[in-house]
């Protein structure tokens, strides 16, 4: 069966309940798509933990090598890397136990999408985390 991503109601209610965004591929560039999405949804009260070997921080967070560096639980692995670099993203986001394997716009993986379903996670591809949560959540998250 072909791959669709989750519905809106769905996708909502993922953003809406989680707080940590392991962003792999975060560049400490700011002129990069990856810097300018994650500090933006860094701003709507999302934690942001960079993934990224070659800086030791960025946006004011510590940097972390790889996903299983990462010493907390993760709650949406965004993924700003080249497609045919990601199933290896999605099986090490399946070890530390993230929820859901969020593939930016533009990055398509069925190997991926399908590691993360095997492994019990969401996963959602070719769309823009900053644009869905502007979407669905203009107000910004609810706390409750």
């Amino acid at each position: 069966m072909a791959f669709s991503n989750p519905s809106r109601e769905e996708i909502k209610r993922i953003l809406e309940s989680a707080g940590t965004i392991a962003v792999v591929g975060l560049s400490d560039n700011p002129e990069r798509t990856s810097h300018m999405v994650s500090e933006a949804m860094q701003a709507k009260g999302y934690r942001i933990v960079p993934v990224n070997p070659n800086a030791e921080t960025i946006l004011g967070e510590k940097s972390y090598p790889s996903l299983s560096d990462i010493p907390f639980p993760v709650d949406i692995v965004n993924v700003f890397r080249r497609s045919e670099l990601t199933p290896p993203i999605a099986e090490e986001a399946a070890a530390i136990g993230a929820k859901v394997l969020w593939l930016q716009l533009g990055v398509v993986s069925e190997e991926a999408a399908a590691i993360a379903e095997q492994a019990g996670l969401l996963a959602i591809m070719d769309r823009c985390i900053k644009v869905e949560d502007s979407i669905l959540l203009p107000q910004g998250k609810s706390r409750s």
